[in-house]
């Protein structure tokens, strides 16, 4: 009981991050789907009751186990694919022009199916995962010919030591495994269970023969998924990108994706970076975002001298900043993996796959100016009051607030922190979200950052195509704001190849009833996770999920 509670608890895990990963709500997937099998479990704790042979079907259930759960991701994976290609194929049968590709009727109703797929999956497997403990505590009794005082006691002690222990074993090792090969090695030990409990209790069990070869079955099929499973999946998502997919990793944090797309023969492809299925920034316009997130920072600061960048992890803003000549750098990120693979050459079928994102970053990781702190930024933050580190500018280049463990690094606290190791003239500037897909969002962040103690808060737009528009937030400790500050300059002393002058000013400019509705928007205080829940039902209203 205490191996088959780990893997259990393995299969929750996998189906959860799985799930959020293909479609791209990683939080509200993660939650919905522990919530659906814990529910399914107590479903098939109940049902357990209408078996009359708990040996017959103890042995029966481990390996339907093992086959669903070799094969949930393989089918969440096909089903997704397919649901992403369907509108591309109906508009090649009734040859349909780029712009008017079917979004409707059966196309929207088999999409939404694909979306709830990883529920039913999660539901079934969570029941058939519910019914073991109610069958093997009378397996127990049936065993020993009495009732056992301490019968559920030992089981459910088993049960939970050996989900803890699964839940160990896929935070060290499996979270950063592809899917398929978790899915597999957890299988396998359902199988092996199913196997060893087949050969003890053969006396007790009915249909054994079909039973012994219902397992080479499955095990068969295990090892054809070992052999081809990570190549099928591979190619099922590359089904969910318009480009070729290049290279995919995953790290503890987050899986990673690069594709490239060729424009034009005589310039090299475009490149675009997705973490969790989320585009993160595409080469052929990253430029105006870094320039728009750096430059208006670096132009308001009194001095360059000491710079602090938190997040960045692809070097982007880092490349930006020193272009300024800092003497020196602090970078802080959570995920080391990816600050590697923006540093690292990386060679995949004889290839170094990585090497056009180092170039794109001006190999910016290797300058000696340059010190990285690893972990939570929240934290992090801390070890520099500790120092009593000071810095001319702060760029915060953090993703978007779709997780609740992102909301705190939001939050008036953290930036409160920020405004501590800020210079009296120094300037902050912060990756706000998109002010038209999520507009309560984008005027929560600007509103919370003025709450924190700044002396002047500014918010400023621009189109970037890969996201199309999108927000900054821009705040002086002390003085003339820093629209003020760029208007006064004469002349840009870097030319960073794109940004102007009037481009900056012309940034701050928004529509004239874009803030009326400022005084209802709420700051976002730790543990309220208001910035997380703007950002959840913007894009929410956004897709049209609700009205």
């Amino acid at each position: 009981m205490a191996i088959l509670a780990g893997c259990g608890l393995i299969y929750e895990y996998l189906l959860s991050h799985y799930a959020g990963r293909v479609l791209g709500a990683i939080e509200q997937v993660i939650f919905s789907m522990i919530g659906v099998m814990i529910v399914s479990m107590g479903i098939g704790a109940f049902v357990s009751r209408i078996f009359k042979s708990p040996f017959t079907a103890f042995a029966w259930l481990e390996v339907i186990i093992a086959l669903c759960g070799s094969t949930a991701v393989l089918i969440l994976a096909g089903i997704t694919a397919l649901a992403n290609i369907f509108p591309s194929v109906i508009a090649e049968i009734f040859n349909l022009p780029p712009d008017l590709v079917p979004q409707g009727g059966v196309v929207s109703f088999f999409q939404d199916f694909a979306e709830f797929v990883p529920y039913i999956m999660g539901f079934l497997l969570g029941g058939m995962i519910g019914m073991e403990i109610p069958l093997m505590a009378r397996i127990r009794e049936k065993v020993y010919d009495q009732h056992l005082e301490h019968n559920v006691g030992s089981i459910y002690g088993a049960d939970y030591i050996g989900a803890g222990a699964g839940a160990a074993i896929w935070v060290w090792f499996m979270l950063s495994m592809d899917a398929m090969t978790a899915a597999v090695i957890t299988a396998s030990v359902n199988i092996v269970v199913g196997l060893l409990f087949y050969f003890l209790y053969r006396q007790h069990i009915r249909f054994g023969s079909l039973l012994l070869s219902a397992h080479i079955a499955v095990i068969i099929v295990i090892i054809v998924i070992a052999q081809y499973g990570n190549q099928w999946d591979a190619e099922m998502e590359d089904m969910m990108y318009q480009d070729k997919v290049i290279y995919r990793m995953n790290t503890q944090y987050q899986h990673i994706t690069v594709t490239e797309r060729i424009m034009n023969p005589a310039k090299p492809p475009v490149m675009t970076l997705y973490l969790n299925g989320r585009t993160q920034f595409s080469s052929a316009d990253e430029k105006i975002y870094h320039s728009m997130l750096v430059y208006p920072a670096m132009l308001a600061s009194a001095r360059h001298e000491k710079i602090l960048i938190i997040g960045g992890g692809d070097g982007l803003a880092l490349r930006d900043v020193l272009m300024w000549n800092p003497q020196a750098v602090t970078l802080l990120d959570l995920d080391k993996e990816v600050i590697d693979f923006f540093s690292v050459p990386i060679k995949h079928q004889g290839k170094i796959v990585n090497q056009r994102l180092i170039e794109l970053n001006n190999k910016a990781f290797s300058d000696d100016r340059l010190t990285i702190k690893y972990g939570d930024a929240f934290l992090t933050v801390d070890e520099l009051l500790q120092q009593e580190k000071l810095f001319d500018t702060i760029i915060i280049d953090l993703p978007d607030p779709s997780h609740p463990d992102l909301d705190k690094l939001y939050s008036a606290r953290f930036y409160a922190k920020c405004w501590q190791l800020l210079a009296g003239d120094g300037v902050i500037s912060i990756q706000s979200t998109s002010p038209y897909h999520a507009k309560n969002a984008f005027m929560s962040i600007g509103k919370t950052v003025k709450h924190a103690g700044y002396h002047s808060v500014e918010q400023y737009h621009h189109n970037v195509p890969s996201f199309g528009e999108w927000g900054w937030t821009i705040a002086t400790k002390n003085g003339l704001s820093a629209k003020q500050r760029i208007a006064q300059v004469a002349s840009l002393p870097i030319d960073d190849g794109w940004v102007t002058k009037g481009i900056m000013l012309g940034a701050f400019e928004f529509g004239q009833h874009f803030f009326d509705n400022l005084a209802k928007i709420k700051v976002n205080r730790l543990g309220s996770n208001t910035i997380y829940q703007y950002h959840h039902q913007d894009w929410e209203q956004e897709q049209g999920i609700f009205e």
